[in-house]
């Protein structure tokens, strides 16, 4: 009689311990929504922030080191585990301090004065700019998609060639990300 009792108080220990080490083989949700949220600089739902906390269900591996966020990439951060080869995309809010690779310096005066109403608007033709300071090019595109001041957009050349993604930088002019000074 005095064996049972031990028994199963071990047995009823050992399943209280089992969501304690369910909760260690996966990556820790919360800790992910804080690190993008340091990032980026904003909070859920606020603008350049994430635009909702990472999915529930999402089960990744623990990563045994701090995972590595980076971003504003294309409207989302990007989060990974180098040691285990996962990474998330998080998506953000439009209107966030940070683009993806920036204003250009020339526009940035206007763009924090500027109101965010849309300057180019679907179907408006639109300049797509590339270059530095050594060289520039030009393409002439159709905007897919409305967008203000600083946001990235879809344009492409015709209703059949894939899109490619830009900044808003004036009226009628978008800028291919990643080309800092031209």
């Amino acid at each position: 009689m005095n064996i049972k009792p031990k028994i199963l108080l071990l047995l009823l220990s050992t399943l209280a311990s089992q969501p304690a080490i369910a909760q260690q083989k996966f990556e820790n949700l919360d800790r992910i929504d804080s690190l993008v949220a340091m990032t980026v600089g904003a909070n859920v739902g606020e603008p350049g922030g994430p635009i909702a906390p990472v999915d529930r269900r999402l089960r990744l591996a623990a990563c045994p080191a701090t995972p590595n966020v980076e971003g504003p990439v294309f409207g989302a951060a990007i989060v990974k585990c180098d040691a285990l080869g996962w990474r998330i995309r998080v998506p953000l809010v439009a209107g966030g301090a940070a683009a993806a690779s920036g204003p250009v310096a020339r526009y940035a005066p206007a763009m924090r004065a500027a109101p965010r109403e849309a300057l180019v608007k679907k179907g408006d033709p639109v300049q797509l700019m590339a270059g530095n300071a050594s060289f520039n090019v030009s393409r002439m595109m159709v905007a897919d998609e409305d967008g203000a001041l600083g946001e990235t957009i879809r344009v492409r050349e015709d209703k059949k060639s894939p899109p490619v993604l830009a900044q808003v930088v004036e009226m009628g002019i978008v800028r291919v990300p990643g080309f800092k000074d031209f």
